[in-house]
């Protein structure tokens, strides 16, 4: 499979390229690969020449110059419509979102809206009316979702990077699943003004990369306060080895035809973390706990609170597994003192996670297996349920996190990649990257 790192698309402009021309290709390979379900709006001139145009008077030395990204079509493009995945819920944004801004006034290129879990509720990549997303590595299994378009196209080589969203795991699934890094920030590192909330308190922006560099190089364009967000907060990233990695002391569960593959995917990239850190097994139950309620406690409602009106006067338009979930939100289960007591008991497993993780990194698999797009059809709760196993927890506890693809595994001539996430607080977030970086030596 091809892929698209900025080294590639700087070098190429060093010998004499133009992004017309890199664009040029982007579009041929985008409809070689219109089977794949990876776009809503696919990349097209129409849209894109503005932005070619804009880098003649733009300083060539920018991070960014030249360089092309995607954008989940729930993250809004000036002039091209955001549908959040479904068709009638469809407007077309007079502003792009504060991260494309800010992308864009750094040099980069939108190319195209992006495929999605429809309203960003799912994590397979198949509740879409746009078509299935397919796996970039394997065509008949999942490419995770929501964010499914986002990473496909990175890892298609039909971006140097993308970005998703994250509530439950959407920036971090996907990118396990087509072997890809997946940057989730600390809730409010990014801004979010231009996005269509799923759940707006736990909401992230993320970024999909083949390469950290690359990821890194997107944060740091994007992150930092931004005045018109009122979730927005300086997060600042600084260096440092964390004192130990965290580990389960307790199984963990594998799901899936590749159950053993993926458990022994784990226990290899356990031993390679314990080859470069201090690797401390602990009771994690706090965070199953914690992600045990974002869908099984009030938060819920707070999805419905975004999209229930839609949902009520369109009902037909919303795909019939989406429209099932936000419909969960909607009954009167929870009081407003059941709001709070299960707030109050959200912060006490925050201020004890918080505790664990000074100066520590815990490391999770991302997902504990994958599945066909058949078997997700056949169970779409139950798949989508063991997908956020590892997930879940992330925002409910204020927790930055740092998909990053380890050895996988071949099974029929296919190749399945494997991915840990980093959890760190946003005091420590810094060290994700630096944690990475060793394991990539």
């Amino acid at each position: 499979m091809k892929q698209l790192p900025i080294s590639e698309v700087k070098k190429r402009y060093a010998e004499g390229g133009t992004p017309a021309e890199v664009i040029s290709d982007i579009i041929g390979q985008a409809q070689e690969l219109s089977d794949m379900n990876i776009w809503i709006t696919p990349p097209d001139m129409s849209f894109i020449s503005p932005y070619i145009d804009k880098l003649d008077s733009m300083d060539r030395s920018l991070p960014l110059w030249g360089i092309p990204f995607a954008v989940k079509d729930n993250i809004d493009l000036a002039g091209v419509p955001t549908t959040a995945g479904c068709p009638d819920y469809s407007y077309i944004p007079e502003k792009s979102a504060a991260a494309v801004e800010r992308l864009v006034a750094a040099g980069a290129i939108p190319v195209g809206k992006t495929n999605l879990d429809q309203f960003a509720t799912g994590l397979v990549g198949t509740r879409s009316p746009y078509g299935e997303c397919k796996n970039s590595l394997a065509p008949d299994y999942i490419s995770g979702g929501s964010s499914s378009g986002s990473a496909v196209a990175t890892a298609t080589g039909l971006c140097c990077f993308a970005l998703g969203t994250d509530t439950a795991g959407s920036g971090r699934v996907p990118a396990a699943l087509n072997e890809l890094y997946g940057v989730k920030p600390s809730v409010g590192a990014y801004p979010k003004t231009g996005l269509v909330p799923a759940c707006e308190s736990l909401d992230c922006i993320t970024v999909f990369a083949y390469r950290l560099d690359d990821a890194m190089l997107a944060d740091s364009v994007i992150r930092g306060k931004c005045d018109e967000d009122m979730w927005s907060r300086d997060v600042p990233l600084t260096d440092g080895i964390p004192e130990k990695i965290i580990i389960p002391d307790s199984p963990l569960e594998f799901y899936g035809r590749f159950e053993e593959e993926y458990r022994q995917s784990y226990e290899n990239a356990v031993k390679k973390l314990s080859e470069a850190f201090t690797v401390e097994k602990t009771d994690c139950n706090v965070f199953f706990k914690a992600a045990e309620l974002l869908y099984g406690g009030p938060w819920i409602c707070e999805r419905w609170s975004a999209l229930g009106g839609f949902v009520e006067n369109h009902s037909e338009s919303v795909f019939p597994v989406t429209r099932e979930v936000l419909l969960s939100g909607k009954g009167g289960e929870y009081s407003a003192a059941a709001l709070f007591e299960k707030q109050h008991l959200m912060k006490s497993y925050e201020h004890r996670a918080h505790r664990m993780l000074e100066n520590a990194v815990l490391v999770l698999p991302t997902c504990g297996g994958t599945f066909t797009r058949d078997e997700v059809r056949e169970s779409p709760i139950e798949a989508n349920r063991k997908m956020g196993l590892y997930t879940n927890h992330c925002n409910l506890l204020d927790l930055a996190a740092l998909a990053i693809p380890m050895k996988g595994f071949e099974s029929n001539g296919e190749y399945f990649p494997f991915g840990i996430t980093l959890f760190a607080t946003p005091e420590y977030e810094g060290i994700l990257r630096s944690t990475a970086s060793i394991l990539n030596k």
